[in-house]
């Protein structure tokens, strides 16, 4: 029988994952990227929320859908701090392969849900002011410029955007 197609599903992150996301990384950000050992400390941490966006390929088999690790692959991640009720959006990247399908909205979604979940009312993150494309993704979640750190970014040096949610007053929430 003809397979279902792929389907990509948001969980929280496992030791399995970090060869995944590490090679999301290396191809998404030109400052040093985070180590495998920073990505590995996430897991289990309870102030942090690490999910992956898996990319599963199903086949149905005589009406069933079977699923197989060997056939699924992280395209997508993001990694949210929380300290009381307040978060810090660190880090989301989606596979170069994946972009501009409504992935990084996906994730960023979960991301607010799940510091929702966790008692969040203000989320916050920094975001290089040339990138246009996360910019109109995070204004789309009604995210607003607070504030600015110049010189943020080394490779190449440039200011980063406070960009910052109130959950508690967000339609979406």
């Amino acid at each position: 029988m003809a397979g279902e197609g792929p389907v990509v599903r948001i969980r929280r992150a496992t030791t399995a994952d970090l060869d995944g996301v590490l090679a999301i990384e290396r191809v998404s950000f030109s400052d040093p990227p985070w180590s495998r050992a920073a990505f590995a400390s996430l897991i289990g941490d309870p102030q942090a929320q690490f999910l992956v966006a898996i990319h599963e390929d199903q086949e149905t088999v005589a009406g069933q859908r079977e699923w197989s690790p060997a056939r699924s692959t992280v395209v997508g991640y993001v990694v949210t701090w929380i300290a009381g009720d307040e978060g810090d959006l660190s880090n989301l990247a989606v596979a170069p392969e994946m972009r501009r399908r409504g992935l990084g909205g996906r994730l960023l979604d979960a991301a607010i849900q799940s510091a929702l979940a966790a008692g969040v009312r203000a989320l916050y993150l920094e975001v290089r002011e040339s990138n246009a494309i996360a910019l109109r993704l995070y204004a789309s979640r009604r995210f607003a410029a607070v504030g600015r750190r110049r010189r943020y970014y080394r490779q190449p040096l440039e200011d980063a955007l406070i960009l910052c949610v109130n959950l508690s007053a967000s339609p979406s929430a």
